[in-house]
């Protein structure tokens, strides 16, 4: 029977362990999720309600189905570390009054390299001080307010405290309003979701180098743990690299780049990216051929440019007189019952054991002795390794050898080491919203490959979303870890692509559905490249790595002779 009544004062959230809690309509979903922190074993930063995220301070208005973000995932690690550059940024700003903190670029370790612009670098002793700070503020557990206020008054705070970075950026903003957190006296724009309070941010450390600092944060897999700081001359190097490449354009941050496009200056932006590409490639061509190396590796991560780059390295090699003989990894793989197997029980295609590296080895071995081979042919559809090419090497003819395993010292025999050139390719983009705000590698590497996927191989961007966890995974296994035995690293990032890029993926992001959980996803990175102004990609010429994702990429079809 039907009838009139009250509403109810109480309401119920579905947890996905079958566990139902019930409280009073209104009340923050963190404080429903603290009657069950312990059913998770790392802790808990945010919720997704009814497939949409939200912070812990959202109030629970309806009966709702809820999924807790914990610090193992990837949004929960994002959450913990941006509210980690935060609090950093609040420390600072109490314990010096002049310089300005930067947050350029993260390292697999697990943290972001920092500067302090505008005073000398922070002695070991001020680095102490600063981090002392931040620990005091993590133990009063203070909260952040979150707060939307309009673009004009967003404007007239960041005006008042001289952040033109953050006043270049809004000058383009299309929505009339901006949400800020703040934490005593101080505001930011922070793009993202954040924690309640300091006090969830229990696990950093701030580690003096190269003139700046790595604040350090967990990784996923040990999220309450901080790992052993690595050392990255060669990434730190390439990362400076580019950004001296930023101060030639005169563009270092996302504003300056939509102030340069808006202006007109697109086509100069395009061609001048596009020449210290080349010039990059140039210089490594002229290295292999000073070294005489007889085996050239490329390896990068997915969709940093590594088929495009490759091409174009071997236009160059050809241009000294140089003809590589390219060497395919994927007919070394082993037959299919013999392929390794993970954790849960699947085919690991990307381990090293997935090769035959017996018979790789014995290959380059004869080839470069100037012997006859016969090369073997991979049947994917059999799983099976069949007889492929007869070649002989012409004297001194390299072999080049692009995949994912190119830095691992196992691949190939000892002796061939030093006559190895090793090239690790990778979008390693410095240009940042502002000065606070990353624009992570790893979102602008989704991004292409989201538009290359639809184009070439008819994926949605959700089935492209759903796998890139497993993507990286894969990439933290076999690519990351060997990195620095690169030779050279070759910054694949281009400053204006995601202006390119935009048009062609906001539309495939739109399509993903709302109840799948790759819409979540989808919606983060569409509010990320609403930032950025379009641009006009007739202006890309036909060999630019971004080709390689757009299309109409004259590098398709190259293939190096080998007669």
């Amino acid at each position: 029977m039907i009838k009139i009544t009250q509403p109810n004062p109480n309401v119920e959230v579905h947890l996905p362990n079958g566990k139902t809690l019930t409280g009073l309509r209104g009340t923050n979903v963190g404080d429903f999720l603290a009657e069950v922190k312990d059913d998770f074993p790392t802790p808990i930063v945010a919720a997704i309600i009814n497939n949409q995220i939200h912070e812990l301070t959202f109030p629970i208005q309806v009966e709702s189905t809820c999924i807790p973000v914990t610090m193992d995932g990837a949004d929960g690690a994002r959450i913990y570390r941006r509210s980690l550059v935060f609090l950093l940024e609040i420390a600072f700003a109490q314990c010096f009054k002049q310089g300005f903190l930067t947050i350029d670029y993260s390292v697999s370790s697990g943290g972001f390299y920092c500067e302090v612009k505008e005073r000398q670098p922070l002695s070991t002793a001020e680095l102490q001080t600063l981090e002392s700070q931040m620990r005091e503020l993590v133990s009063k557990d203070l909260p952040f307010e979150r707060r939307e206020v309009p673009i004009l008054q967003a404007v007239q705070y960041f005006t008042k405290h001289g952040q033109n970075d953050k006043l270049r950026l809004l000058k383009h903003r299309r929505k009339e309003y901006l949400t800020l957190y703040s934490l005593n006296d101080r505001m930011d724009y922070m793009h993202g979701y954040m924690t309640p309070s300091t006090g969830y941010l229990k696990w950093f450390a701030l580690k003096k180098v190269n003139g700046g600092f790595i604040l350090q944060y967990p990784r996923r897999h040990a999220p309450t743990k901080l790992e052993p700081l690595g050392d990255y001359p060669k990434l730190i190097r390439t990362f400076r690299e580019y950004g001296n490449w930023l101060e030639t354009l005169h563009i270092d941050s996302v504003g300056a780049l939509n102030d340069a496009i808006e202006s007109g200056r697109a086509d100069e932006i395009v061609l001048v990216s596009e020449a210290l590409h080349e010039q990059g490639i140039a210089d490594t061509a002229q290295q292999i051929a000073e070294k005489n190396s007889r085996i050239i590796f490329i390896a990068g991560p997915s969709s940093s440019g590594k088929t495009t780059s490759s091409r174009r390295l071997a236009v160059q090699l050809l241009a000294r007189g140089i003809s590589p003989y390219p060497l395919e990894l994927d007919h070394y793989f082993v037959d299919r019952e013999k392929t390794p197997t993970d954790e849960n029980g699947e085919h690991d295609f990307e381990a090293l054991e997935a090769l035959n590296l017996n018979r790789l080895g014995h290959d380059i071995e004869k080839l470069i002795s100037g012997e006859e081979v016969q090369l073997p042919r991979f049947n994917f559809k059999t799983g099976r390794s069949e007889d492929g090419d007869v070649v002989k090497l012409r004297d001194g003819q390299p072999l080049i050898l692009e995949g994912i395993h190119g830095l691992n010292p196992r691949l190939i025999p000892d002796r061939w080491s030093d006559s190895a050139f090793r090239i690790y390719v990778s979008a390693l983009t410095q240009l940042n919203l502002d000065r606070h705000n990353r624009v992570s590698t790893t979102d602008t590497r989704l991004i292409r490959r989201i538009v290359r996927d639809a184009r070439e191989r008819g994926y949605s961007a959700r089935a492209t979303i759903s796998r890139w966890e497993s993507v990286r995974r894969g990439e933290k296994r076999h690519i990351f870890p060997y990195q620095e035995n690169a030779d050279v690293m070759f910054n694949s990032a281009l400053v204006y692509e995601l202006s390119a890029l935009k048009n062609a993926a906001e539309p495939l992001l739109r399509q993903v559905p709302h109840n799948v959980p790759a819409y979540i996803e989808a919606r983060r990175l569409l509010a990320f490249l609403d930032w950025f102004l379009p641009l006009d990609v007739s202006l890309i010429p036909a060999n630019s790595i971004v080709r390689e994702f757009l299309g109409g990429s004259s590098l398709k079809d190259f293939k190096i002779w080998r007669g």
